[in-house]
């Protein structure tokens, strides 16, 4: 599938069922509670199992236990894909928090420190970036393992997966799926201004969003089947087939063997 098949396809997925999209908002709301949020984050799991199956309509709130330990699956994978940026922007802060400190005191700061304090952030920033696309392709993978956890740092299944989708492509989704939620929080910031907003922000736009970012995960996902991946079977052996005599250089050998035996026999 294109991009723009993706987004439409997802776009439309959660207005199959308001029902279910206010139930997930209900959910969200009380989340403050703790445990209702890895409940919303596993029905969010449950969706691209369901893409994944091949079903078009939004699941149901069954076997809340299986649900809730999806959603916990997946902040765990959240949690451990986190580590690597937690570590960087603690050297980070330490670096140039002591050199920052240090330099204000002795009065050396100058327009370097913050090309090199900038710069260290756009790494951050960048990588950041890339361990986020990973991730999501990694929840997707797990998903695919109906709930492996394992299944999340298969790293070069994942991205084996990328690959096949696309860099370019998957990038480009990516994008798309970030203004696209920039564009969801503008609008509930706005109806928030008018009041209007406190309810419907959290009981429709929250939860059609999420709906919508699990299916088109899970079809963005989908379209690596789409390239096969190159195939490590052996080739089979090509027959060799021998050439044919034309005819006129058979008859023509068998006359001079008849030549032969008539001169042996004089």
């Amino acid at each position: 599938m294109e991009i723009g098949e993706i987004i439409n396809d997802a776009l439309k997925y959660p207005t199959s069922n308001w029902t279910k999209v206010f139930i997930l908002g209900v959910i969200f709301v009380a989340s403050f509670l703790i445990i209702p949020i890895f409940l919303a984050i596993g029905y969010l799991f449950r969706v691209i199992k369901a893409t994944f199956a091949g079903i078009d309509e939004l699941p149901d709130f069954d076997n809340l236990g299986e649900m809730f330990v999806d959603g916990l699956k997946v902040f765990v994978v959240g949690v451990a894909y986190a580590i690597p940026l937690i570590i960087i922007s603690a050297i980070i802060s330490a670096i140039f928090g002591i050199h920052y400190n240090s330099a204000v005191n002795a009065g050396t700061f100058t327009g370097f420190n913050v090309f090199a304090l900038a710069t260290a952030y756009i790494i951050y920033l960048v990588i950041a970036i890339i361990i986020g696309l990973i991730e999501y392709m990694a929840i997707a993978n797990m998903a695919l393992y109906e709930g492996d956890l394992g299944a999340a740092f298969k790293f070069n299944e994942v991205l084996d997966r990328i690959a096949r989708i696309g860099w370019g492509k998957y990038i480009i989704w990516y994008i798309v799926m970030v203004v696209l939620g920039l564009i969801a929080a503008l609008i509930s910031g706005l109806l928030i201004v008018i009041l209007i907003g406190i309810i419907i922000a959290p009981l429709i736009i929250v939860p059609f969003f999420g709906m919508f970012a699990a299916r088109s995960l899970a079809l963005i996902f989908a379209s690596s089947e789409e390239t096969p991946a190159a195939s490590t079977e052996p080739e089979e052996p090509v027959e060799t087939v021998e050439p044919v005599e034309p005819e006129e250089s058979v008859e023509h050998a068998e006359s001079e063997e008849s030549v032969e035996s008539e001169e042996t026999k004089e």
